[in-house]
């Protein structure tokens, strides 16, 4: 039986060689700087892996979602984040299965050239947190285009991206029969709308995660813009939050192996008392559970990705693999801090550094408690507990 780790060895392979060229001390400088790793994404793009969900006749590779999560399982198990370039891979399928002709031939071809960034979606506010059909910000149609108030908070790499993905309710709550009608998606050419109807304001936070609110106010979006039909956005949207939980949980797997590999290097060479620490047991068991956990998160992202690219319903498989691969990184993380003792916690050892960055994945992009609200009622049965 082939594991996880055995499989896309060549696509491993090729990803590790680009991730070589940054090395740890590459990520650290940009983490304590508080900057972009302006050069690794463009690696990236040059490379063709930020592509890798675009059909070849727009430009890109044609990969699926499975290959794209082991593009992005390298990058973390690298000592890379992939939280700087996720976007464009799960915003990807929400604009490929949605969006038009018109707008896949404009724009496909240069965000596979790098031209432009689609690194952006727009969801979240304030007022409505997880309870998206909550959400408040309106686009109201006036002629050839949709004015668009209200604001959203949390919305990642917007000042490091061309384009986003919005979620604005184009019938209000009051006047549906379900709280999941009424919103429409929209592409927002962020060059246009920035300073002239959207002003942004970033957050800081404990990760170097470049996060921000977004105030609307009268924004004009062409009608062209609308992706798919008004008021079908909520449907829209979720098979690109399945799509971003499958990634998410790759990208954790990749996080419980670094932490890994860390920890098994550095137990086998520090010597305490005499000999290795890896050699007590109290050593071995934890990692080797942190271990079996991150090998049964990787199948269900696989598991997870195969029925995304299959078409076939993913949301009890995307939503169980991102929670299990959150769970096993930040298990895996806490032992590889707790064995390198004041080391872990020193900056050049870059455990630190990855260990803010996995700690985010329990709160985002779903929390877990979310997360087995869902398994509860929509996979067990279990009557609806909000």
């Amino acid at each position: 039986m082939q594991t996880s780790q055995d499989t896309y060895q060549e696509l491993r392979a090729a990803v590790r060689a680009l991730c070589a060229q940054f090395p740890d001390a590459y990520f650290r400088m940009i983490d304590q700087q508080r900057g972009y790793p302006e050069a690794f994404v463009a690696a990236l793009t040059e490379a063709g892996w930020l592509a890798a969900l675009i059909p070849e006749q727009y430009g890109g590779s044609g990969l699926g979602l499975t290959e794209a999560s082991v593009i992005l399982e390298e990058i973390n198990r690298c000592g890379g984040n992939s939280g700087v370039c996720h976007g464009q891979m799960y915003n990807m399928g929400t604009l490929l299965r949605h969006g038009s002709e018109r707008q896949k031939r404009d724009y496909l071809p240069r965000i596979a050239s790098g031209e432009l960034r689609l690194q952006s979606m727009a969801v979240t506010e304030p007022g409505a947190g997880s309870d998206t059909t909550r959400i408040q910000t309106r686009a109201v149609r006036h002629g050839d285009h949709y004015r668009v108030s209200g604001q959203k908070v949390w919305i990642s790499r917007v000042q490091h991206s061309d384009l986003m993905i919005l979620l604005a309710r184009t019938t209000p709550l009051e006047r549906v029969s379900r709280r999941s009608e009424g919103m429409s998606l929209f592409l927002i050419d962020l060059r246009a709308a920035v300073g002239h109807g959207l002003n942004v304001r970033p957050i800081a936070n404990m990760v170097n995660h470049e996060t921000n609110e977004l105030f609307f106010d009268e924004l004009e979006v062409p009608a062209e813009n609308l992706i798919g039909e008004e008021g079908l956005g909520f449907r829209y949207l979720l098979d690109g939050l399945n799509a971003e939980r499958a990634l998410i949980a790759a990208e954790c797997v990749g996080d419980g192996r670094w932490f890994i590999d860390r920890v098994v290097g550095y137990g086998c060479e520090r010597q305490v008392f005499g000999q290795p620490i890896a050699r007590n047991q109290g050593v071995q068991f934890p990692i080797a559970r942190a271990h079996v956990q991150l090998e049964a998160a990787s199948l269900m992202r696989f598991e997870a990705c195969v029925r995304f690219d299959a078409r076939q319903s993913c949301g009890a498989e995307a939503n169980m693999a991102k929670l299990l691969a959150s769970e096993a990184s930040w298990e895996a993380a806490n032992v590889c801090l707790q064995f390198h003792g004041g080391f872990g916690f020193a900056c050049e050892y870059d455990i630190e550094r990855k260990f803010r960055e996995t700690r985010l994945y329990q709160v985002a992009p779903i929390s877990t408690n979310l997360i087995l609200a869902y398994v509860a009622e929509h996979v067990l049965g279990l009557p609806r507990s909000f």
